[in-house]
């Protein structure tokens, strides 16, 4: 009884060993995206990898994250297939491979962060679009734009700007190393315009017809949310923080 008791130890502990099952979720070069910030040691190259099973997450249930920066003159071998988990805990953690095309756009804060006066103004401008809308005879008129939906704030993956805080409330993101407030690195959304957002339609869809949702890349984070990366701007080698919205 006791072999098999030492068996058992054994099996759990090599287990817990074997390296995680992660997938590629993204890899940014800044020589493509101007705005991705320098890595730590001169690193001009991110990738995030997550794990496609929350009970791997620090909580026992919730998301695993893994971001890796790296020197691309020091990439010699390339897979151009790289290897997938047979068995993933959910769907939405497998991304369709896509090729990117950014776009830089001015973006402004969450509204919960503007000055009170600030908001109250924006308050009376978005009524006062909104009272010029219903009194127009024009059926065909777009929708009056709001600060945000169509001005502050795009759907879809980014990489620096400002995080929405549209499900919670706002909240500071402080490094827990240094303590120094941390900017966004990167946003994973479950999707990249729709309906609501037709001022931020990418320059390829321009021709195409509004879409109830736009999910090129079949990722879901959370219940159709967005995922929002924060890194320390004194230190990139210190740890991440995130948040879903």
């Amino acid at each position: 009884m006791l072999e098999e008791l030492n068996q058992e130890h054994r099996v759990q502990e090599a287990a817990a060993t074997d390296p995680l099952p992660l997938i590629g979720l993204a890899q940014l070069y800044r020589g493509d995206v101007p705005d991705l910030p320098a890595g730590p040691d001169d690193c001009d190259l991110l990738q995030v990898f997550w794990c496609p099973f929350d009970a791997h997450g620090p909580s026992g249930y919730g998301m695993l994250l893994d971001l890796r920066w790296r020197r691309s003159w020091e990439v010699t071998a390339v897979q151009t297939s790289p290897p997938q988990p047979q068995v993933v805990g959910f769907e939405g953690y497998v991304p369709e491979p896509c090729v990117l095309h950014p776009e830089q756009v001015a973006t402004y804060p969450f509204a919960g962060f503007l000055a009170e006066d600030l908001r109250a103004r924006i308050d009376a401008w978005e009524e006062a679009q909104e009272e010029e809308a219903e009194q127009s005879a024009d059926a065909d008129a777009a929708a009056p734009a709001g600060y945000q939906y169509d001005l502050s704030i795009p759907p879809g993956w980014r990489v620096g700007g400002f995080a929405s805080w549209h499900t919670t409330d706002p909240s500071p993101m402080d490094c827990l190393t240094c303590m120094t407030p941390m900017h966004l690195l990167l946003t994973i959304d479950s999707s990249e315009w729709d309906g609501a957002s037709g001022s931020w339609k990418p320059l390829e869809d321009e021709d195409l017809p509004t879409h109830l949702y736009a999910a090129p890349t079949e990722v879901t984070v959370g219940r159709w949310g967005e995922l929002n990366i924060f890194a320390c701007p004194a230190d990139p080698s210190h740890p991440h923080r995130w948040s879903i919205q």
